[in-house]
Order: C-alpha cells, then structure tokens, then sequence
C-alpha cells in the first residue's frame, strides 16, 4: 500500500480508484469502504490536502475510528463461576482458542474447568484434553451424550469445586446448518437453565482467512445465540484481517482476542491502533 501514497503523487480521481480496490480486496467489504473513502473525501476537502502522502495517516484514522467500538477487553472476574460459550465454523480454531484462554485465565491468577462439548468430531475431546493436560486444568466430558449434557455436567462440577471460569466448547457448524443451529441455541438454553443469566459471554470464533464470509458467519451466529464477542484467529498468516471492518460496518461486536500464532501465549487482547498499524507494515 505504500506505492499508493508514495511522496509527489497528487490525490485525484485515479487514486481513490486505486485505494477501493487495494481495500475490497483486503476484505474491507464495500459498505465499509465507501464508508472510508467518504470518510477521507470530508478530510481532504476539510483540510485543503492534495499530497497522497498526506492520505495515509488519513486512513489510519479513518480505520482506528471505525474499529475503535470493537475494542472491548473481557472481564471475567463479575460472575463465578464465569461461563463462556465458544462457537464457530468447522476449523476456525475454537479449541485451540480455549486452550489459550485457559493459560491466559490461569495467568491472571483464574481457576479454569473446559467442557469437551464437542460431541461430533471425533477427535475433539481428545484435543481437549491434550490442552487440559498441557495448562494443568480438568476437562469434564463424556464418552457419549450431547454437547448440553455435558456442558450441564461442567458447570455442576464448576459450581462444586468453586471454579471461576468455564470455557465450554461447541462443534463447528456452517451457518446453513439449521439443525445444528438449533441444537447450538438448545445449549445455550440448557446453561441458562442450569445458572441464571449465563452464559456471560458467547464468543464466536473467527478465521481471519474467510473474508467477507466471516461477516455471513457474524450475522448468522449472532441472530442464532446473541453473541456478546469474538475472537479472530490465525492472524500470523497472510490473512491482513480486513474483514474486522466489514464487521464494524455491518454488526459492530466486540473484539475480545486476537490470535496471532500457534503457541499457547499467541492470543492478545484486540487495540483498535495496534491492529491498524500493523495492516500498514505488513
């Protein structure tokens, strides 16, 4: 991108032209970026500009405003035990998601408890637990029995052995599933049955790969189960994660994490200024 806005270059018809589609193709999406293509017309008339150099700090701006809303830390610490449902897409990376949330709990002094309540996939309970035995943390699952039943029997046993955070694991399911989404809205129907008000956070997890089909995944999750957050993986790749903004645009929830590589320590909290900056250096 920096070609774009390189010294002695004029900002004129041809360079807004340029920046739309630099922008569309990093999965911007097209609402949010005639958002900030009207966003950086106001300021340059506004403040006289006419160097392209002048625009990328503009669009930095631009950008840091528009996902300044999604920059919402999780605190966990309000309710115990603290209950969080994960969801997504198969391979978006929720259960490597929980084994990094539970280091991070256990960092911030936490007791953790993961419910295996991935009862499709074969090999979930076992990953599972490779990251329970890995962070030191029970898992609770079941040879058999649905992904509610066993997500009740971890927050039984949560409540038993004063446990302050639950992360409870769900199977990947597509949005066009509509019977594995109403068996997802059936467990968050048992939790809420089994502690009032929970639960406290239903984090959808993301892969920063999908693109504009993250925003699909956004709307639909979120119309299914109301989700409070959401967690963007696998940002140490090629993806530049632009469809955060589309997300912004379209259904602004809050960013809780990122995931920016493979080790146990490779999640952050999102930081709208952060994330803007390293899009331009990458």
């Amino acid at each position: 991108m920096s070609a774009l806005f390189r010294v002695g270059r004029k900002i004129d018809a041809e360079l807004y032209e340029e920046l739309e589609t630099i922008l569309i193709t990093a999965d911007v999406g097209v609402d949010a970026t005639q958002a900030l293509l009207d966003t950086l017309q106001k300021k340059v008339r506004r403040e006289g500009l006419t160097e392209a150099s002048q625009l990328q700090d503009a669009l930095k701006d631009a950008l840091v405003e528009l996902l300044a809303p999604l920059q919402a830390p999780l605190d966990v610490t309000g309710q115990k035990p603290f209950i969080l449902m994960l969801a997504g897409v198969n391979g978006a990376g929720k259960t490597t998601t929980i084994g990094k949330l539970a280091k991070l709990y256990q960092s911030q002094g936490l007791s953790v408890l993961l419910a295996a309540g991935d009862t499709f996939r074969a090999a979930a309970r076992e990953q599972l637990q490779v990251w329970g035995d890995r962070n030191n943390v029970t898992v609770v699952s079941q040879e058999k029995g649905d992904s509610a039943a066993v997500i009740f029997d971890a927050i039984q046993a949560a409540r038993a052995r004063s446990i302050d955070v639950v992360l409870a694991d769900t199977a990947g399911r597509l949005p066009t599933q509509l019977h594995l989404m109403e068996e997802i809205r059936k467990v968050k129907r048992v939790i809420e049955k089994a502690v009032p008000g929970a639960p406290h956070e239903v984090l959808l997890v993301l892969d920063s790969n999908t693109g504009q089909n993250a925003v699909t995944q956004v709307k639909a999750f979120d119309d299914a189960l109301g989700v409070t957050g959401l967690v963007l993986t696998k940002l140490d790749g090629t993806a530049k994660g632009g469809a955060i903004a589309a997300i912004a645009q379209a259904r602004p929830i809050p960013v809780r994490y990122i995931g920016v590589g493979e080790s146990v320590d490779d999640l952050r909290p999102f930081d709208a200024r952060d994330f803007v900056d390293a899009i331009f250096t990458a």
